[in-house]
This record gives structure tokens, C-alpha cells and sequence, in this order.
């Protein structure tokens, strides 16, 4: 089994989607660019990754391109949603209307 400093997220623009793969199998989440904005609606993260971290580094991954690319990010998938809503020095990449449900407890 690969080391977690293996698992390396990969932006694949063929299927839209950050990837990470171990093992013959594929994480992801997938985006969608539309102007200056960078959806992301689905996140998958088979079995064979639980507990390496690699949802938090899907997210990492999509946040740095849309910061990197100063995209708008709306966070339709809920895993990026909790993700998001969980560090408020994020809540900034959200289009303003969006932000409201991301208010943590």
C-alpha cells in the first residue's frame, strides 16, 4: 500500500475532476468552471482511503486552484461545504449570497 506522501492530487481536465489514485482506485471531486466561479458539486472517496486524509486534500487541492485562479468557489457538495464552513478564513471565497449557510455554531 502506497505511503500517504504518495497520494497526489491531480487536477484532471479530461473528466473535470481532482483525482487521487491508490491502488487501481480513484478519489475525487469534481468541479465545474463556468466564468469566474468553480463549483464543486461531488466529492468520492472510496474505502480504500479512509483514514489518509485524501477528502482533505481534494479540498485543499480545488481551494488552492480557484485561490490561485481567483475563482469564486461554491461549494455544492456537502463535504466541501463542512470543509469550508469549518474555517471561517475561507468563508471569503464564497460568493457573498452563499455565505450565509456557512456560518459555524
Amino acid at each position: 500500500m502506497a505511503a500517504d506522501d504518495d497520494l497526489t492530487v491531480t487536477m484532471n481536465t479530461d473528466t473535470s475532476r481532482f483525482e487521487v489514485q491508490l491502488g487501481g482506485e480513484t478519489a475525487f471531486a469534481e468541479y465545474r468552471l463556468k466564468g469566474d466561479t468553480i463549483t464543486f458539486p461531488h466529492t468520492v472517496v472510496p474505502d480504500a482511503f479512509a483514514g489518509k486524509g485524501v477528502g482533505a486534500r481534494l479540498v485543499q487541492a480545488g481551494l488552492a486552484y480557484a485561490k490561485e485562479n481567483k475563482l469564486w468557489v461554491k461549494p455544492t457538495c456537502s463535504f466541501f461545504h463542512a470543509c469550508i464552513a469549518k474555517r471561517p478564513e475561507l468563508h471569503e471565497l464564497v460568493p457573498p449570497d452563499m455565505r450565509e449557510g456557512l456560518a459555524t455554531p
